[in-house]
């Protein structure tokens, strides 16, 4: 009987040992799928504020739009770095999803004023850094997409039973998908028959 009883509470430590190697195995790739996102978003920010300057020696009445797009630029910045040091905090990847969203917003500004300066739209180092940027939002779309998939993974793996129950043992919180909402994809296309 006593080696019985030996028996079952080896094997339970040895299934809440697996489970807890397998919730920080998880909780590891989603911070490291943010770390992919960390780098594409610094490229993103270190390429504005040559666009910006570019920018500024065309658009010469559209000081309120460049400062504008700066501003953003700062404040995600200021939001990834905060996420950086703990992507785990949902409040803090919900600032930075806003954050990001009003920077696309800023953007989105300038390349439609962009559009009333045919000089600027020419120039080789606009075009150039237009590219760059298109080129880094992509990677930028690609990495968030893994990066919410690891949390996905880790939430349901989080929440699952009997995982829950290690993960509630040992302080295993939820992870929050980072989400930059574009509302333009969420209006409904307007068709008109006339």
């Amino acid at each position: 009987m006593e080696w019985l009883i030996i028996g079952v509470i080896a094997l339970l430590v040895f299934f809440v040992i697996s489970v807890y190697n397998r919730l920080v195995a998880s909780r590891n790739q989603y911070k490291n799928a943010f770390a992919q996102i960390d780098v594409q978003l610094t490229r993103r920010y270190d390429l504005i504020p040559n666009l910006v300057e570019v920018a500024k020696k065309y658009m010469t009445h559209e000081r309120e739009t460049l400062e504008a797009v700066i501003q953003a630029r700062n404040m995600a910045s200021n939001q990834l770095k905060a996420a950086s040091s703990d992507p785990s905090d949902s409040g803090v990847m919900k600032q930075l999803g806003q954050a990001e969203q009003g920077l696309s917003g800023a953007l989105g500004r300038l390349f439609a004023l962009s559009e009333s300066y045919p000089d600027l739209k020419a120039n080789q180092n606009m075009m150039q850094l237009t590219e760059e940027l298109s080129s880094t939002e992509n990677k930028v779309a690609f990495a968030r997409q893994a990066f919410n998939d690891s949390v996905m993974n880790y939430n349901i793996l989080r929440e699952s039973f009997p995982s829950n129950l290690v993960a509630g043992m040992f302080g295993f919180g939820a992870a929050e998908l980072l989400d930059i909402d574009d509302p333009k994809k969420r209006e409904a296309v307007g068709i008109d028959f006339s």
